[in-house]
C-alpha cells in the first residue's frame, strides 16, 4: 500500500471532524490514460468521507478483461498517487469489487462514476458491493474520455482547439467506441468540454504564497498530463524544504507553433484542470507567456525557474525564452530520469491496436480509461503527418 496523505504526500490519516471515526472510501479502476475526468471522479469520491483509497489493477488483470494497458501498472501506481485528493493507492487491486476487499482495507463503501464497467464474461464488477449497500456514484465529467483523446492523437484532429465541427471520420470512431456490451457508455461518450470557473475553483487549491515558501516557477504545455511530468514535477518539489510550485501553461496555438501536428491533444482548459489535479503544483498561470518575462518573474516573486532536459525551443523572434531567469542566475535544468513524451505514448496506442486485432477480446473502455479497438485507418492517419 502506497500511502500519500490528502494535499501532502507523506500524511496521516486523521480521525473525522469532532472528532468521530473517519469515513474510509474506497474506488478502483485501471488508471489507465489518467485524465482530469479520474481526477474529477477522485475528488468527488474523497468529498464523500475522510480518506481515499484507491485500488489499481495489474496488467495482467487488465489484459484479461479488456485488452494490454498502454502504461505499465508501476507507472499507473504512481499516477494516481500524484493526484492531490488520494491518500493511499493499493497496487494489484482485484478487478471485480467484493465486500471482502472493503472489509479489508476498512473502507465504508465504495464509490465509482453512474455507468456500468463489465468483466471479460459479462458480468458487473461492483454486483455484489452493490446488493450490501456499500456503492455510491458520481458524477462523471461532461466532454471528456479516454476514447476521445485517443481519437484527437490517432485521427490528428485539431478540433479540441476551438469549436470546430468534428470530422466525420472521427465522429464515426466516436460512434463506434462510445458503447459497451450493455449499451451507451457515458464515460466514453464524445462532446465538447465547456470550461467554468466553478470547475477550477473546485480542482485549485486557493492558497496563495506563504512567508518561507520557495516560489518554483515552470512552463510547458503539459498536454496528455502524464508520468514523466510527475516525475518532473515531483523532482521540482522536492528542491525545497517548503516548495509553492507554480506551472505556466502555454495557450494552444503557442503549443501547436512549436511542437506542430495536431498539438495540444488536449486544449489549455483541458490541461488546466489535469496540472492542478496533481499534488506537487499549488498554482497554474492560465496562458503563460511564452518567454519567462522579467514582469512574470517580479510579479509571482519568484525564486527559481526550472526547466527539463528537453530542447528549449526559442521564442518567435529567436531569442531564448529563458533569458532572463538566466540573466538572475535562478534558471535550473531538471534530470527527471523519464523521457515519456506524447508522441511515444501514441506509439504505444498504436502498437497495442495491433495487438488487439490479432485478439478475441470483447473491449468496454470503462473502468479507469480503457482503450477501444481503432478502424484500419486510424493509425495510417498519424503517421503520416
Amino acid at each position: 500500500m502506497i500511502r500519500n496523505g490528502h494535499g501532502e504526500a507523506g500524511g496521516a490519516e486523521r480521525p473525522g471532524p469532532g472528532g468521530r471515526r473517519a469515513v474510509r472510501v474506497w474506488c478502483d479502476g485501471c488508471y489507465d490514460m489518467v485524465h482530469y475526468g479520474h481526477s474529477n471522479q477522485l475528488r468527488q469520491a474523497r468529498a464523500m468521507g475522510d480518506h481515499l483509497i484507491v485500488g489499481v489493477h495489474t496488467d495482467e488483470e487488465i489484459a484479461k478483461h479488456k485488452g494490454p494497458p498502454v502504461f505499465t501498472q508501476e507507472e499507473r501506481y504512481k499516477m494516481v498517487q500524484a493526484i492531490k485528493w488520494v491518500d493511499e493507492v493499493v497496487p494489484a487491486a482485484p478487478y471485480v469489487t467484493t465486500l471482502e476487499t472493503l472489509d479489508k482495507y476498512s473502507c465504508d463503501f465504495c464509490v465509482h462514476g453512474n455507468d456500468i464497467t463489465l468483466t471479460v464474461d459479462g458480468r458487473d464488477t461492483y454486483e455484489e458491493v452493490k446488493q450490501a449497500g456499500r456503492y455510491r456514484e458520481c458524477k462523471r465529467t461532461q466532454g471528456v474520455s479516454t476514447t476521445d483523446l485517443v481519437g484527437r492523437m490517432l485521427l490528428v484532429t485539431k478540433a479540441h482547439h476551438s469549436s470546430q465541427e468534428m470530422s466525420s471520420e472521427y465522429r464515426e470512431y466516436a460512434d463506434s467506441f462510445g458503447k459497451c456490451p450493455g449499451g451507451r457508455n457515458p464515460w466514453t461518450g464524445v462532446s465538447q468540454f465547456l470550461q467554468t470557473s466553478q470547475k477550477i475553483i473546485q480542482f485549485a487549491s486557493g492558497k496563495e504564497p506563504q512567508p518561507g515558501e520557495t516560489v518554483i516557477y515552470v512552463a510547458g504545455a503539459f498536454d496528455l498530463f502524464h508520468i514523466g511530468h510527475v516525475d518532473f514535477l515531483e523532482k521540482v518539489h522536492g528542491l525545497a524544504e517548503r516548495p509553492y510550485v507554480i506551472a505556466g501553461l502555454h495557450f494552444d496555438q503557442e503549443v501547436n507553433h512549436y511542437k506542430g501536428k495536431n498539438y495540444p491533444i488536449m486544449n489549455l482548459h483541458e490541461r488546466t484542470l489535469s496540472v492542478l489535479a496533481c499534488r506537487y503544483v499549488s498554482e497554474v498561470v492560465i496562458g503563460a507567456p511564452y518567454s519567462v518575462t522579467a514582469e512574470l518573474l517580479d510579479h509571482f516573486k519568484v525564486d527559481l525557474v526550472c526547466h527539463g532536459k528537453t530542447e528549449i525551443v526559442p521564442d518567435k523572434d529567436g531569442s531564448d525564452p529563458y533569458e532572463e531567469p538566466k540573466r538572475r542566475g535562478i534558471f535550473c535544468q531538471i534530470d527527471s530520469g523519464n523521457d515519456l513524451t506524447t508522441d511515444l505514448i501514441v506509439q504505444r496506442i498504436i502498437k497495442n491496436r495491433k495487438l488487439l486485432q490479432t485478439l478475441d477480446v470483447p473491449h468496454c473502455p470503462a473502468r479507469g480509461g480503457g482503450l477501444p479497438a481503432r478502424p484500419a485507418s486510424v493509425g495510417a492517419s498519424f503517421r503520416e503527418q
